[in-house]
């Protein structure tokens, strides 16, 4: 006998529907799942025997074949798990007619535990909004319930497979597996780390305050102790809330890396900070099952890269094409994935290995090898692709003894909330989310230069060697300035601002320190 059961699957960030075949027929005892099943399928075989027989129903010693339909794209993941075990119930006859004919209506998804209880499983929130057009109502694992209720598709959410066949028999009510609105749990309070903690650093404070109001990448270059990292930590208090549509793409990325935790709908910018010893792969994404990597877990968000020169010069080079188009595409052999990686790249290094070059107080023991080496691994390409650099001295103790504070970040926020809602009108009814992301075309349009401009830049880069992407950075950065000032055009002076951000342009890396 044959039975269908639909059920989904991932692609990149996306979800697709996918149709579990299950055939019975006489001959050896087997089970074999194809259709390009990944590992995680594949072990299903042993929780669909196991849940099956802990149930209470006949496992059939037959040959059974489980096709997953369209074969041609891999598949991967827990949830096929009870769409198997209920293709294989109603194949074996014993489920009623009427039973099968009401597993039509319904999209399947969930990991089995041996006993038969449905368990949580990854990507549930993509694969619902994507099969939303079949008009099915979905079977989801109670723990899914707040994917669910995003999505918008109507589900229910049974306990155990036997629940879920009771139910299909109609010997339970749609109530007794439909569970009640949940409502968002609350989130973690905001965080209390304010701008006004760091002592002195004005210099560095403007920059990141440019950063956030136009989501340009951020190099900060100084001694230890000189606030680099509580900066980047306190960065996050000064960016816009997210937008409805950015909420619901951080939220599939993590739905699919099964990092939802308690949380319905992720209201705030990721902030990701990886260690140094990350490898390429959990950076940029990929393994032998392409999954999202850091870069894509801090789309729309923040990425801080600590040490930046200490991460491998493989690890840095991975991050040139996200930073130039905002996306990650992974090849593998037999499938091709792309995500989004939209995000501020926030770095932070030491001017030498120990740490202390330039220091007035502190010699640096480092040789001049091993500070052209650690200097080395930042390559031109990929400082190209960096908006902004700033180098931080040391506090003075007047300024670490101030009784004073500084601005707080919401006095800084303010600023840019009026920035961008200024770029939000600039660039209405396009997919340009601030200045950072312009495209040439827009570059043109609204960065034209003020009377006598264009001889500055000539001059900077026939000195300098500033590269055409270096311009339009230069370009891009004095336009947010622009915008902070709340001027509508780009003045001379903004052109200024943005020199003293770009000492890499001036001196180079081997220089800095």
């Amino acid at each position: 006998m044959l039975a269908n059961v639909c059920t989904g699957a991932i692609k990149g960030i996306e979800g697709f529907a996918v149709s579990v075949e299950v055939d019975i027929a006489a001959g050896m005892p087997t089970l074999a799942v194809v259709g390009l099943p990944d590992a995680e399928v594949r072990e299903s075989k042993e929780r669909v025997v196991a849940a099956v027989r802990n149930s209470g129903f006949d496992f059939p010693a037959k040959r059974i074949t489980v096709n997953l339909s369209p074969a041609e794209l891999r598949k991967s993941g827990t949830q096929f798990d009870v769409p198997i075990a209920l293709g294989i119930l109603a194949a074996s006859g014993q489920l009623s007619e009427e039973a099968r004919e009401k597993i039509s209506r319904f999209l399947v998804l969930g990991e089995l535990a041996l006993d038969g209880t449905l368990r949580p499983c990854a990507g549930v929130l993509p694969m619902l909004i994507s099969c939303k057009a079949l008009g099915k109502t979905a079977v989801i694992p109670p723990q899914n319930v707040l994917e669910g209720q995003v999505s918008g598709v109507p589900f229910i959410t049974p306990h155990t497979l036997r629940e879920l066949a009771d139910f299909l028999e109609g010997k339970l009510e749609e109530s007794a597996v439909k569970m009640a609105y949940v409502p968002q749990p609350p989130q973690e309070p905001e965080s209390e780390l304010d701008f006004s903690e760091v002592k002195g650093q004005a210099l560095a404070k403007r920059a990141l305050e440019i950063a956030a109001a136009g989501g340009h990448n951020i190099l900060m270059i100084g001694l230890p102790g000189t606030g680099k990292s509580m900066l980047a930590k306190r960065f996050p208090g000064i960016l816009p809330p997210l937008t409805q549509e950015e909420s619901l793409e951080i939220t599939k990325i993590y739905s699919i890396c099964n990092l939802m935790g308690k949380s319905r709908l992720l209201t705030r910018r990721p902030f990701r900070d990886p260690h140094h010893t990350i490898s390429d792969v959990a950076l940029i994404g990929g393994g032998s099952t392409p999954r999202p990597g850091e870069v894509s877990l801090a789309h729309n968000g923040v990425l801080f890269l600590d040490e930046f020169a200490e991460f491998s010069r493989s690890a840095l080079e991975v991050l040139r094409e996200p930073l130039e188009n905002g996306r990650v595409t992974i090849s593998r052999a037999k499938e091709t994935v792309s995500y989004p990686a939209r995000f501020t790249l926030v770095a932070a290094m030491n001017p030498c290995p120990c740490g202390h070059l330039g220091d007035p107080h502190t010699p640096c023991t480092c040789s001049p090898m091993q500070i052209s080496r650690y200097k080395a691994r930042l390559s031109g390409p990929l400082l190209d692709r960096i908006d902004l650099t700033v180098n931080l001295n040391p506090v003075k103790y007047t300024d670490w003894n101030q009784s004073s504070e500084g601005e707080t970040s919401a006095q800084i926020r303010a600023r840019v909330l009026q920035a961008r809602e200024i770029q939000h009108r600039r660039f209405a009814g396009s997919s340009t989310p601030a200045n950072a992301f312009m495209t040439p075309r827009e570059i043109k349009m609204f960065c034209p230069l003020p009377a006598g401009a264009d001889r500055i830049l000539e001059a900077a880069m026939r000195k300098f060697g500033l590269s055409a992407r270096s311009l339009d950075k230069i370009l891009k950065t004095a336009r947010t300035i622009a915008d902070l000032a709340g001027k509508e055009q780009i003045e001379t002076q903004h052109l200024v601002e943005v020199m003293q951000y770009r000492p890499l342009d001036r001196k180079g890396v081997a220089d800095l320190g």
